[in-house]
């Protein structure tokens, strides 16, 4: 998991440095530190997280490892296969 304030001092600095990993693959996801929550790069509701608490993944299984789970949104059947696993079991 890298922290998207590792990234750099300044936004651009931070841009750059994802823009660089996302192209040669060593981010494909990222998420909310505060919620736990993973997605896809380009999610709207992803792009809303605060600078501070944005963390990248490099596949689904580390961010899993990590203790997050799927987005909703851009994630949606991963998102609803997670919920019936972990959730489904409590009612």
């Amino acid at each position: 998991m890298i922290q998207n304030i590792e990234l750099g001092d300044t936004a651009l600095d931070r841009i750059v440095a994802v823009n660089g990993l996302v192209k040669r693959g060593m981010i494909k996801f990222s998420g909310d530190s505060r919620s736990n929550i993973y997605g896809l790069i380009n999610c709207a509701s992803g792009r809303r997280t605060r600078i501070k608490n944005r963390v990248f993944f490099k596949d689904e299984k580390e961010a899993l490892d990590e203790g997050y789970r799927p987005c909703s949104h851009c994630l949606n059947e991963k998102y609803r296969k997670w919920k019936e696993a972990t959730l489904g079991n409590l009612s």
